[in-house]
């Protein structure tokens, strides 16, 4: 097995990363061809200036949606399907570096972007640079696509796929090796009741992370806290109000939080009977696979249907909570959300829908699927690893025949979206060896 990646091959690709992370490349308001901010267009211009000055040939959304970077020849296109947008650097005092100049340090690459897109996207641009210096030629089209705001509602890619010819195959390298080859679908969605005089709430959090606090300020206090007490959920009475604690962790992990919002509205239930909500979460409980309301929806690719409440909302007008469910890659969505539908439907509640990303299946029999996996386990000798399935979403669910494949190891400390994000030197040198084996394999 020939090693693609040399010293000078990924200097150069550190300090071409340097360059791109250099570029503050969170979503801002639009601007002309810009429809993301100036930073995302900036990032997006700055790589494809890196990828054109090694050979390839670019092209940008004159909308400035994305770019993408090509080389090689065929009939099929391999994709590499990144972003160059970025989270915020948050709270910049808990940084011990310039989150947007990026240092080197013990060995480490520190900076926004570093794990999570910008690091992987240069690493790939210059591991497929690695074959061609090693005096190889193509046999496909060998397209690195970037998107522009993967961070937040995946704009960019749908404007590619109105527009591009579609890959044959790829991989989107913007998770962990060895690879994810199934992805739930994603639904994001509002249910709706009749409203209340009897509860004014706004409790309201994010779609994708279940509550892990929910504040009651309103009537009849004592009842409510002795109801809590009567469940057992951990609570505290506080100035003006009672504090129910709970476990927040990602939605697509919900059975392993504590949903601090469907703990109160349990005890809210029992406190006041007459409001439709309320007994709709009771019938809920704390099942975060549903099963107490639509029994068991599940496959045997990926598992249980998770189904997170984040958000508890009581007025006079109406009354609605926010859910966000990971569904099984084999289960029909539209039959799925008429069960839901017909469920809530008996408490005079109506299904909304607010987001929906389909899931990605591809079989781990595929020659796709077992080359990839092989090369991985050729380059790191981890014969134990075995594809996975995740519920969250990555951009390989975008394309056709493709997975998300790195460019984490499974032994990286993840730092995506948190301060003094990183990617060590030597993790970095290995994702490069494995996706040019891969490449290699696919491609030549």
């Amino acid at each position: 097995m020939e090693t693609f990646i040399t010293d000078k091959v990924q200097d150069n690709a550190i300090d071409a990363l340097s360059k791109v992370i250099a570029v503050p490349s969170y979503c801002e308001d639009a601007k002309e061809n810009a429809p993301f901010g100036p930073g995302p267009k900036k990032a997006l211009d700055t790589v494809l200036e890196v990828a054109q000055s090694i050979g390839n040939t670019t092209h940008e959304d004159p909308e400035g949606y994305y770019g993408y970077a090509e080389i090689g020849e065929g009939d099929q296109i391999f994709g590499l399907v990144c972003h160059m947008d970025v989270v915020p650097a948050g709270n910049i005092d808990a940084w011990n570096t310039e989150p947007f100049k990026m240092i080197e340090k013990d060995g480490k690459l520190y900076g926004r972007g570093t794990q999570d897109d910008k690091g992987p996207s240069v690493a790939s641009l210059f591991a497929v640079k690695a074959i061609m210096d090693a005096g190889y030629t193509f046999n496909k089209k060998i397209r690195f696509i970037f998107g522009t705001d993967e961070e937040t509602l995946w704009r960019c890619l749908a404007q590619y796929n109105k527009k591009e010819t579609p890959i044959d195959m790829g991989i989107a390298p913007d998770a962990e090796f060895p690879l994810i080859y199934a992805e739930k679908g994603l639904q994001q969605s509002y249910l709706v009741g009749p409203g209340s005089n009897e509860l004014n709430l706004n409790i309201v959090d994010a779609f994708n992370a279940v509550p892990g606090k929910a504040v009651y300020n309103g009537p009849k206090q004592e009842e409510v806290f002795a109801a809590l007490q009567n469940h057992k959920f951990d609570a505290d009475k506080i100035d003006g109000g009672i504090e129910i604690h709970g476990n927040s962790v990602h939605a697509m992990n919900a059975p392993e939080g504590t949903n601090a919002v469907v703990r109160l509205g349990i005890a809210l239930s029992d406190v006041f009977p007459d409001i439709n909500i309320l007994q709709f979460l009771k019938k809920f409980g704390e099942d975060a696979n549903a099963t107490n309301l639509l029994g068991d929806v599940s496959d045997d690719v990926s598992g249980k249907l998770t189904f997170n409440i984040s958000s508890l909302e009581i007025n006079s007008e109406r009354s609605r909570v926010q859910i966000d469910m990971r569904i099984p890659v084999k289960i029909d969505h539209d039959t799925l959300i008429k069960q839901v539908s017909d469920a809530v439907e008996s408490f005079g509640m109506k299904y909304e829908n607010f987001d929906y990303v389909a899931p990605l299946y591809v079989p781990t029999d595929t020659k796709l699927v077992k080359t990839l996996m092989s090369a991985y386990q050729d380059v790191t000798g981890d014969t134990e690893s075995k594809p996975a399935i995740s519920g969250g979403a990555t951009f390989a669910r975008t394309m056709n025949n493709c997975v998300a494949f790195g460019a984490m190891l499974p032994t990286t400390p993840d730092f995506m979206h948190q301060a003094n994000e990183n990617w060590s030197r030597a993790d970095m040198r290995k994702a490069m060896e494995i996706i040019a084996e891969a490449v290699y394999r696919l491609c030549v």
